[in-house]
């Protein structure tokens, strides 16, 4: 039978201080004992080198207490077979990481055993390996009991062949491997890399013939908007702490702040802007980092850029980044997020819209093909927008580093990921035709360059070719970003909220020649803004006030909106 790791009560024990552990049927000598072995563990890079008895923190030796005691004393099984731990930096997470799988290590009774403790980049695992060796050498019984190889960076049991290898994160290395135990540090830098989520994969896998083996997350927010494997498993573990989700095994630890102290309200800042409010989700505060210090960090970075601070935020307070503001960012990326509306979607539009207009940006292999759809509403008279994307799956080879946040969109359902050439503009062409059907299509918008094979779909789903139009592009664009900042920041234009459209806003540049503003896609990089141009070419088709193709009647009588 499986615990209910659920911790419902997570808001209210976090402004108490209290831990974030619920009570738990844990075995109380194992889970001591493992305590005792954890406290004994010298800091190799504190003056004085304390114990971790003397200067480690309460909330940490919960979790080594639960972890350790949910292993059953008759079937050996682990009842906590995975840890996510979410807490900002300087909070010790990767040295109390590292003497997390060294008490692992001293505490393993299988032979020839594997550990792992892996690290985005190479400074980190090395940051480990010193904190793990370096307790060891400095007591007398580990360095007899423990053969420290530091070329190969690892620890090995000289009785029963165990062995502890810290390394930088790899997916080829990591496939195929059966550890009994395993920790990853900052997931939500290990999730943009390619192929990480197979790693995990593989690694969940062949942990499975060990019933005492648990696999370990520790980690910060991500300073860009969460993808991949790090957002997967973040969702998972809010859920199961919510109660909404069955735990199955997984120990949710999230030190951040509930959702209404992470968003301003109305003429207010957000509340995680108040250095009183930090103390919630920086349980070693008074120890590797103090108040004093976080303040001065957070005022060093408002004064450089808000991008700075965001940056700050998501990483010393947890704060989720959903939208990234840049330096030299689309003005209307400060209003983003307030416009969403979830209830959004083409089928929203056709119902409630009178004239809807569409703007389509992109389509090359290397690229993605972006469609906007905005609409007028009938009663508000608001602009309500919703985007669809198409990729090459190439495009995933090509853009590594980008791959993660497009597979994202397709599992989201906010993109597809093609297998032929010309599936794209056939989709793309059945939603207009959609569009046209229901008597609400106005026109199209484009940009003039590259248009073949979108004409030819158009034409193959029965669009007249007059409803096609050329929409200047650059510079000339300038009067529809500025009617989108402006009716984001009046409340007059509503999205759909979605993840790949605050990507795409996120990564748009606005650059300036003479008197006139105007984003680029080379101003981008690699990061995609191709929906959000297409939008760009929606806005400017519906600021010209287009007249509803027909009346009321009709609009509600016809058969593909009634469906």
């Amino acid at each position: 039978m499986s615990w209910d790791l659920s911790c419902v009560d997570w808001e209210s024990r976090l402004r108490s201080g209290l831990s974030l552990i619920p009570q738990l049927p844990v075995c109380d000598v194992r889970g001591s004992r493992a305590v005792a072995v954890f406290n004994k563990l010298r800091l190799a890079d504190v003056q004085g080198t304390p114990t971790l008895d003397e200067a480690g923190a309460e909330w940490f030796r919960d979790i080594v207490y639960v972890l350790f005691g949910s292993l059953d004393p008759v079937t050996k099984e682990r009842m906590v077979r995975e840890l996510f731990l979410l807490v900002p930096k300087k909070n010790s997470k990767t040295t109390y990481g590292a003497l997390l799988m060294l008490t692992a290590l001293i505490l393993n009774e299988r032979p020839n055993a594997s550990l792992i403790m892996t690290a985005p980049v190479q400074d980190v695992a090395e940051l480990a390996f010193d904190a793990a060796a370096g307790a060891i050498r400095l007591d007398p019984v580990l360095e007899k009991t423990f053969h420290i190889q530091d070329h190969k960076k690892t620890i090995k049991h000289r009785v029963n062949g165990a062995e502890l290898e810290i390394m930088t994160f790899d997916p080829a290395v990591l496939t195929g491997q059966k550890p009994v135990a395993v920790l990853i540090d900052e997931l939500h830098v290990v999730a943009r890399m390619a192929k990480a989520k197979r790693a995990l994969r593989q690694l969940r896998g062949g942990m499975l013939p060990f019933p005492e083996a648990f696999m370990a997350f520790i980690t910060t927010q991500s300073d860009e908007p969460p993808v991949g494997a790090f957002k997967e498993e973040l969702t998972k573990a809010r859920a199961i702490r919510d109660g909404v989700r069955k735990a199955r095994g997984m120990l949710p630890v999230l030190y951040e702040f509930p959702e209404s102290m992470q968003k301003a309200r109305k003429d207010q800042k957000e509340p995680w802007r108040d250095p009183a409010n930090w103390p919630m989700v920086t349980p070693n505060l008074g120890k590797s980092i103090s108040l004093d210090r976080l303040i001065e960090e957070m005022e060093t970075a408002t004064e450089t850029s808000t991008e700075e601070l965001h940056a700050w935020a998501s990483q010393h307070l947890n704060v989720e980044i959903g939208l990234a503001l840049k330096s030299g960012g689309w003005a209307g990326a400060e209003h983003w997020e307030a416009q969403a509306n979830p209830d959004i979607d083409l089928d929203y539009l056709l119902r409630w819209c009178e004239v809807i207009t569409v703007g389509i940006d992109g389509g090359g292999l290397d690229d993605l093909l972006g469609a906007s759809f905005v609409g007028r509403h009938r009663d508000t008279r608001e602009w309500l927008m919703w985007n669809y994307a198409w990729a090459h799956p190439s495009v995933l080879k090509r853009r590594t580093d980008i791959a993660a946040n497009l597979q994202d969109f397709a599992d989201e359902g906010d993109m597809s990921l093609v297998e032929r050439v010309g599936d794209d503009v056939r989709e793309l062409a059945s939603m207009v035709a959609k569009v046209h059907m229901a008597c609400r299509l106005d026109k199209i918008g484009v940009d003039q360059s590259g248009l073949g094979a979108i004409l030819d779909a158009l034409e193959q789903a029965g669009i007249p070719g007059d409803k096609i139009t050329g929409v200047p592009q650059n510079f000339k664009l300038q009067a529809a970003i500025k009617t989108a900042e402006r009716h984001l920041a009046g409340s007059q234009l509503w999205h759909a909220g979605q993840p790949l459209m605050a990507w795409c806003v996120g990564n748009a540049r606005v650059e300036t020649k003479g008197n006139a503003i105007y984003v680029t896609k080379q101003a981008s990089g690699s990061a995609k803004i191709d929906p959000l141009m297409a939008s760009y070419n929606a806005v400017e088709l519906m600021s010209r006030n287009p007249e509803a193709p027909g009346g009321l009647e009709d609009f509600l009588m016809n058969p593909i909106v009634a469906r």
